[in-house]
């Protein structure tokens, strides 16, 4: 089976491996379940196995096989709460196989092909229209904020400690902050960067591959003003926080210390160190 190179880091620890070995017979219960004709794996997708279906009536739609990670768990049920409304619809969900079958964004560009000015207007258009007001079964961003506080020290530990202390210190000490003043909560995409919006015939811009939580306004951009799709410079990163900080009418400071919180949490994952993240950090800290 064709497993794309985004995915090869699963052959590292024994929970990739395992899920890699069952992915051939997960696909084929799904193609037989929903009738499905597919296609090759599209590249790129980094914790799941994504392929172009058509469904038996010809309806293009995307299959996708997640990776067991608590990250994607709820996002059969973020993409039902928009049910459509700047996101892909969702058309059927096997929770126990951790397989979706989705929309599929025809003609599918990503929100990143555009210049970095025409790609924020749009994302200021979408980002409203996806912060509605959610509850359960969402986690709440206070919730996964401790456990970021409780692991990624561990984590930087196990790396060798890939950067200075201070680092996590300034995040710690930001998000005690920022949990417990947190204004009115909505549904949020800890992962809506550049490449998980595309174009779209049904709405002109719609969101892919959510990992939502529920959380104040303030953190609902900073996938965008920390992901590298726009432009990754000192410049690029702090442009893009002033301004959907303030097209979007939000706490710039907030927005920031966010971002700061979320690149040292995102900065360490499968024991594997990402230097874009702590980069993001030492430049909104005013540092280059």
């Amino acid at each position: 089976m064709e497993i794309p190179e985004s995915l090869r880091w699963t052959e590292r620890i024994p929970a990739g491996r395992a899920w890699r070995t069952a992915l051939p017979g997960l696909l084929a219960e799904c193609v037989q379940r929903w009738e499905l004709r597919v296609g090759r794996p599209y590249g790129g997708a980094f914790a799941s196995l994504a392929v172009p279906a058509e469904l038996p009536d010809g309806t293009p739609a995307v299959l996708k096989l997640q990776y067991p990670d608590d990250d994607s768990v709820q996002e059969a049920a973020a993409l039902a709460h928009w049910a459509g409304r700047g996101a892909i619809r969702l058309l059927a969900h096997d929770p126990d196989r951790r397989a979706l079958l989705v929309e599929r964004c025809l003609p599918g560009t990503p929100l990143y092909e555009l210049s970095p000015d025409a790609a924020l207007a749009a994302a200021v258009e979408l980002l409203p229209r996806l912060g509605v007001p959610a509850g359960p079964p969402f986690t709440p961003l206070a919730e996964e904020a401790a456990g970021w506080a409780e692991r990624v020290p561990a984590a930087w530990e196990q790396a060798g400690r890939p950067y200075e202390r201070r680092l996590l210190d300034v995040a710690a000490g930001l998000l005690a902050d920022l949990v417990g003043s947190q204004g009115e909560p909505v549904l949020v995409n800890q992962d809506l960067h550049a490449g998980n919006i595309l174009r779209a015939a049904r709405e002109p811009w719609l969101a892919i591959d959510p990992k939502p939580l529920v959380g104040e306004r303030e953190f609902a951009p900073v996938p965008l003003v920390r992901g590298v799709e726009l432009g990754h410079s000192p410049q690029a990163v702090r442009y893009r926080l002033d301004r959907l900080s303030a097209e979007l009418g939000l706490d710039r400071e907030r927005v920031r210390g966010w971002t700061i919180v979320h690149c040292t949490a995102w900065s360490i994952g499968a024991g594997q160190v990402f230097p874009n993240q702590v980069e993001v950090v030492r430049w909104l800290l005013g540092e280059e």
